[in-house]
């Protein structure tokens, strides 16, 4: 009996392959509905609509603090003043952001009972200088990476005052175009100097988290509204090359000193879908971390009344394997659609991991790639609180399903969802679940929110949570 034993680089191309393949089946399905529900005639009215009077105007809800022009308002602008490079600066200062606060208990299982109050604080500062021309600054004062500040008042650990406070910045950046900030260089807009370009540390979410969700100290360069002659079918193409030195937490949602990510990443806009071609290389100096290459294909597309994604994201450990750098396929889908004489949304989310796909980036809290599939896989970003199934894409499949109602005019709405996953590899597990979620609006600026699950796993007695959130913006 001989055995034949696959290299990594061998599987990957097979995945690829297949990848491909089915990503192509999507863009040609996508193409012909595409074509399909432009024959249903067009739904823009043929009789003038008459414009409203400025009183009936909705009045925009103010942030925080305006200096200089106000943000989304009726009105003169603020004339400003020229540089020498010939570009009109308009400064203008906001501050807003967003307070939580929740009071949630649940049992973890073999883990136990946690019952604890937390909170977090979002706070940023935005000196809008043109409309492609900021500089942003926030501070999270009331959290130091996945900890926050509140009490534990039961727990198998350390109970008591959790202090987190502090005023580090966790997020400060500037975003410019080259040609709006340097207009004399070309007066005619002709020599194409239209290029994007943002330094910084800012929150980066590629392939809708999978490929990359994390804060980093970056430099991006985009060169946007690209168009060929000769190809009808594409609307725009957006191509990013980006270099990332400091705060990359790796897989594993843990900070790696040594660790640089280069990426180029590119989106087409075109007559049937939206396609992402994304690819990543970390590179770290760490032995124990190791580096990665991961690449992701995306397509989001319409057939007909029916909202449908299809994401294809791979990685390969490019030395030896490590918590943070390995072997993986992770295949995610979404589909929903809104059902006949409601407002209301139903979705159906789904996921296949091959082996042990790792991300190149993701936050302390933002737990693993599948967060997406559902509430019942989703981070909550703020104390321990957890996840109530894995959000973990190693060798498993799952699914989730769910239905989103409004009311009151669409200041209140109730999610009720049930899903599962299945783990066919080393280690892996089977878990199931239902959970639901209640959100309410209390004035302008305030959400009201309660969550509660229960899941049962294989092998471990069931678990639940529940939790009320208070969420106020300004």
């Amino acid at each position: 009996m001989h055995a034949t034993v696959m290299t990594s680089s061998a599987r990957y191309r097979d995945w690829v392959g297949q990848a491909a393949s089915l990503i192509l089946a999507v863009l040609l399905i996508g193409n012909v509905g595409a074509a399909m529900g432009a024959e249903g005639g067009s739904r823009i009215p043929a009789e003038p609509v008459p414009f409203l009077p400025e009183e009936s105007y909705p009045q925009p809800t103010p942030p925080l603090l305006e200096i200089g022009d106000p943000f989304l308002a009726n009105g003169n602008l603020y004339p400003g003043f020229t540089l020498p490079t010939g570009a009109v600066w308009q400064p203008r200062f906001w501050v807003f952001g967003s307070a939580r606060s929740a009071l949630q208990t649940f049992d973890r299982g073999p883990g136990g009972d946690v019952t604890e109050w937390m909170n977090r604080l979002d706070l940023f500062g935005n000196l809008q200088l043109t409309g492609t021309e900021r500089i942003l600054i926030g501070i999270q004062p009331l959290q130091r990476n996945s900890n926050f500040t509140g009490e534990v008042f039961e727990s198998d650990g350390d109970n008591g005052f959790r202090n987190e406070l502090n005023l580090g910045v966790r997020t400060l950046f500037f975003e410019g175009d080259i040609a709006e900030i340097f207009p004399n260089v070309d007066l005619e807009d002709a020599a194409g100097l239209d290029y994007g370009f943002s330094v910084g540390r800012q929150q980066l979410l590629f392939q809708d988290g999978l490929l990359i969700n994390d804060t980093m100290d970056v430099l991006g360069i985009t060169r946007n509204s690209v168009r060929f002659e000769g190809v009808p079918w594409l609307a725009n193409l957006r191509v990013t090359a980006l270099w990332a030195w400091n705060e990359v937490n790796r897989d594993d949602n843990v900070n790696d000193p040594d660790a640089l990510l280069f990426g180029v990443f590119s989106a087409l806009d075109t007559t049937f879908s939206t396609i992402e071609i994304d690819a990543v290389y970390v590179d770290s100096d760490d032995g124990g971390a190791g580096d990665l290459f991961v690449a992701g294909v995306g397509a989001i597309q319409r057939f007909g009344l029916i909202n449908t994604s299809l994401r294809v994201v791979g990685s390969v450990a490019v030395d030896e394997k490590t918590p943070q750098s390995d072997d993986g396929l992770l295949i995610f889908g979404e589909v929903s659609w809104t059902p006949h004489h409601t407002g209301n949304i139903a979705y159906v989310n789904g996921f296949w991991g091959i082996e042990n796909f790792s991300s190149a980036a993701r936050d302390a809290t933002a737990g693993g790639p599948l967060g997406r599939t559902g509430i019942l896989f989703a981070a909550r970003g703020l104390g321990s609180f957890p996840s109530p199934l894995s959000n973990r894409a190693d060798d498993a499949f799952g699914i989730a399903a769910g239905y989103q109602m409004f009311f009151d005019s669409n200041r209140r709405q109730l999610i009720l969802e049930a899903g599962g996953r299945r783990g066919y590899g080393t280690g892996g597990f089977d878990a199931i679940g239902i959970a639901a979620r209640l959100q309410q609006a209390i004035g302008r600026r305030t959400i009201v929110q309660f969550d509660g699950f229960v899941a049962a796993q294989s092998d471990r007695r069931p678990s639940y949570g529940t939790r009320a959130e208070v969420l106020v913006k300004f």
